[in-house]
């Protein structure tokens, strides 16, 4: 088997918003104490989600561009993105390392423009 799927993220300007939506629909329950890049969203306005399946996050903030992104686990985030980009992918964003943690995180466009995220360790 090949890389796993190892979170999620849905972003948006108004974070606080979504995250009510997705726990009155989901039943989801945010924490919004942990740390992550200001590339990704606001501090303070990222909540995480343990969904019982993958985890996630739903954050943004005023000047965050609105999506959703699925992050593939890899052993070296530089290098998968350079490989995406030898295969004709776009880098967006990164690798840029979460604050406080061990972990590595980029975005990339296939050719048809869908986001897809890294992840992996610093």
């Amino acid at each position: 088997m090949g890389n796993p799927v190892v979170h999620f993220e849905i972003i948006g300007t108004d974070p606080a918003g979504l995250r009510g939506y997705y726990g009155e629909l989901f039943g989801w329950e945010f924490d919004t104490s942990g740390p992550v890049s200001d590339q990704v969203s606001e501090a303070g306005s990222y909540g995480f989600v343990e969904t019982g399946g993958i985890p996630g996050g739903v954050g943004g903030g005023a000047g965050y561009e609105k999506h959703t992104v699925f992050y593939v686990g890899v052993p070296d985030v530089a290098a998968a993105l350079a490989e995406a980009e030898r295969l004709g992918g776009t880098r967006r964003m990164g690798p840029d390392r979460a604050p406080g943690r061990d972990l590595v995180v980029a975005h990339f466009t296939d050719p048809e423009g869908n986001l897809i995220g890294l992840a992996g360790p610093a």
